[in-house]
């Protein structure tokens, strides 16, 4: 048994839990966020030999790996707990997780997946760590049926360094699940769920006219430090907080896993992102352009295309040197972006083409494609910046004290061939609240 105190998280048989003791002489008590897949047992297969075998055919089998589940769990005691493919169906299962999590002080928030799919979401706060002030339910209303809860709470004891003044102690928690990148053109459709979360906090952030407060996305994100949906989420500022307790950098990508797949590969798609009220941050418009662009390079690199030869592709017959709209909406077509139900809507395209087209004047150059579409890194001055009115406004945020993932071999990059309570490892984060300025939009 490791123990690693003074606000780190204590590793104790099969969970690990933040400790109360305080770093320095600052005494603040830490928050602990969990998020886990717990596998519903309607995709459990009990047997290779019979992929039809599930586990929800069996109620034994069942009850006893969810009940273990929620074992962990309440040992773990964290502040947040966040949990995907939650059999929100059985209404056995359902009374089971609320009791047990009610009985240990926990308020609770379920959510289906749309079209009955069977499974969903769950996400637990601890009453005596937070008052919830507002929840709501995002509908992806996509071809994965997929959703995501939003909570909007108030710490429940005030942090002594902000006591003696009007600082609200507020955050926002998102828990989600995405679609399995299943093939190529479903990597639009998952860049798409990112878009619409965030649309959606922002939206909620304009709506309840909130102060800048830190934000917390939950979740199995189906997709590796390596895919679009995590350069889209750093884009707007978002950190994992994993990869920030144990200083890996962005290219450290095989360093953990979280996660074997039903094809048996294994890789780390579980993460707690962090967004503090002091990040700068592009606009969302801007950052989602970015991604789609970089899935179009990558698309192009893909087929060898150097810069000069992916130029040509998208001015395609177009006698003069320049693309316009029309080779641009005919590149996408044939790099599987649009034409099919999952693909770029037509005023997702035309708003990409705006973008590129700054000028408007209904072409693109060789230099116009070099800045905003094959080496398009910024959005210029359209980023959120720290108020410079030369009063900052105060804000509550977290910074990352540790990190455990369970089983512990994951955090090595292996995956334990006796580890059966998921297919997904668990992670728990530990933040320590701290004050800081926050930032504020440039328009």
């Amino acid at each position: 048994m490791t123990k690693m105190m003074k606000g780190r998280v204590s590793r104790n048989g099969s969970y690990a839990i933040a400790s109360s003791m305080k770093d320095g002489h600052d005494q603040q008590p830490c928050i602990t966020c969990t998020t886990f897949n717990i596998l519903a047992p309607i995709y459990k297969r009990l047997s290779h030999e019979d992929p039809g075998c599930r586990e929800s055919d069996h109620r034994a089998y069942w009850l006893a790996r969810n009940h273990m589940i929620l074992d962990c769990l309440l040992a773990e005691r964290s502040s947040i707990i966040c949990l995907q493919e939650f059999w929100v169906g059985n209404e056995e299962l359902v009374n089971i997780y609320e009791k047990r999590l009610g009985d240990a002080g926990y308020i609770n928030f379920k959510l289906g997946r749309t079209n009955n799919r069977g499974d969903g979401l769950l996400t637990a706060v601890h009453k005596d760590y937070f008052r919830v002030i507002n929840y709501q339910e995002v509908h992806f209303n996509d071809c994965g049926d997929r959703v995501a809860q939003l909570l909007h709470v108030e710490l429940a004891s005030p942090v002594s360094q902000f006591r003696n003044n009007d600082i609200r102690q507020e955050m926002l928690i998102v828990n989600t699940h995405l679609l399995f990148p299943h093939d190529s053109s479903l990597c639009t459709v998952r860049l798409r769920q990112v878009y619409k979360i965030l649309q959606y906090v922002e939206f909620y952030q304009k709506k309840n006219i909130v102060n800048p407060m830190p934000i917390i996305l939950c979740g199995d994100w189906n997709g590796s430090k390596r895919g679009h949906v995590y350069k889209f989420l750093r884009s707007q500022g978002f950190v994992s907080s994993y990869d920030t307790a144990h200083h890996y950098t962005d290219a450290d990508a095989h360093k953990w896993v979280s996660h074997r797949n039903h094809r048996g590969n294994i890789c780390g798609v579980d993460f707690i992102w962090l967004l503090n009220p002091n990040s700068y941050r592009k606009l969302l418009k801007t950052s989602w352009s970015e991604a789609v662009f970089g899935m179009f390079k990558y698309l192009l690199r893909r087929a060898s295309l150097t810069e000069s030869d992916a130029f040509a592709f998208l001015k395609a017959d177009n006698p003069g040197d320049y693309i316009t709209y029309s080779g641009f909406c005919e590149a996408l077509r044939q790099l599987n972006l649009t034409g099919h139900c999952n693909g770029l809507s037509h005023e997702e395209t035309k708003d990409l083409w705006v973008q590129a087209d700054i000028d408007g004047n209904g072409i693109l150059d060789y230099e116009g494609f070099q800045q905003r579409i094959w080496n398009l890194t910024d959005g210029g001055n359209e980023i959120w910046d720290v108020g410079s009115n030369g009063i900052q406004e105060q804000a509550i945020g977290f910074s990352v004290k540790n990190a455990v993932l369970f089983p512990p071999e994951v955090e090595k990059g292996t995956w334990p061939e006796d580890y059966s309570l998921s297919h997904h490892a668990r992670l728990t984060v530990v933040f320590s609240p701290i004050r800081m300025p926050c930032s504020q939009m440039i328009a």
